[in-house]
């Protein structure tokens, strides 16, 4: 399984790995779950796209999905399919996504033909039961 981790606002105040970029507690535990739970993990960026936890660093940014305008998010989901394609992330694989609707409602229907199976473990949930969902779990 491969995890799928949203990027939030709270950043810190210059350059990082992308893994460490992000300083939100509610981050810190979709990370932690996801480096438990799963194989490998990414990092779906506002800005960047799709990033390797461990890249390059990055210059912190102020940007987001949430309240953006549908035509922004399309054009955003259609660069992230492209960069799961070229890492071979849209085959017989099962991708789990720690992320709000904003980050995967137009990307689904871009990807969910391709043989990937789609978990979603806190849709639906409110952002206290999500953080304690993971509490729970690390």
């Amino acid at each position: 399984k491969n995890g799928l981790v949203s990027c939030v606002k709270t950043k810190r105040d210059g350059p990082a790995p992308p893994k460490n970029l992000y300083t939100s507690a509610y981050l810190e535990k979709m990370r932690s779950y996801a480096e438990r739970y799963h194989d490998y993990w990414w990092i779906l960026s506002a800005k960047h796209g799709l990033l390797d936890p461990d890249g390059e660093p990055i210059q912190p940014y102020d940007k987001t999905l949430s309240g953006a305008r549908i035509a922004e998010k399309k054009e955003w989901a259609e660069r992230v399919a492209k960069q799961m394609d070229e890492e071979g992330l849209l085959s017989e694989v099962t991708l789990v996504l720690h992320a709000g609707k904003d980050y995967y409602e137009e990307l689904l229907p871009l990807i969910e033909d391709s043989g990937v199976t789609i978990e979603i473990p806190t849709e639906g949930l409110y952002i206290g039961e999500k953080k304690a969902w993971y509490k729970k779990r690390i």
